[in-house]
């Protein structure tokens, strides 16, 4: 029996793990497995797209409201340093997704957004391209004021 990958994708790659195991390569779904395992990669750019925006954030409302600032803030901050470190450790080669100017726009207008959204501030109100590298973000030691 083939399960559709249009019908139950669940059902389906569960049929193509095992095709793949069993070694009956000529029954495989080439072209869906294909975009399957592109997919695995863009979520993963996703992931990181999303942390780094989290922590952009956060490190935002620290530099722009330095007197409401709090302990969940700080908290915020490293907990998303160390999963973005765990997640490059993962998959080192996330680290070119950070250098992309496209990623990195993507993860700033994110980061933008989530800010205006937890500080009331207008997004005009904050710099129209990330201030810090991405590797001074990630640092434990930087703390921007």
């Amino acid at each position: 029996m083939s399960a559709s990958y249009e019908k139950d994708v669940l059902l389906w790659s569960q049929e193509q793990a095992r095709l793949l195991r069993t070694g009956q390569f000529g029954r495989l779904d080439i072209e869906h497995l294909a975009d399957e395992i592109e997919d695995v990669g863009r979520s993963e750019k996703r992931e990181l797209a999303s942390r780094m925006a989290v922590l952009l954030a956060h490190l935002l409302k620290w530099r722009l409201q330095p007197e409401t600032r709090t302990p969940s803030w700080r908290k915020t901050i490293s907990h998303q340093r160390q999963r973005v470190e765990l997640l490059l450790k993962a998959t080192p080669s996330l680290k070119t997704a950070m250098s992309d100017a496209d990623w990195r726009k993507g993860a700033w207008l994110d980061a933008i957004s989530l800010a205006a959204q937890e500080t009331g501030l207008d997004e005009a109100a904050f710099p129209e391209t990330c201030p810090w590298e991405m590797t001074a973000a990630l640092d434990p030691a930087f703390w921007p004021d």
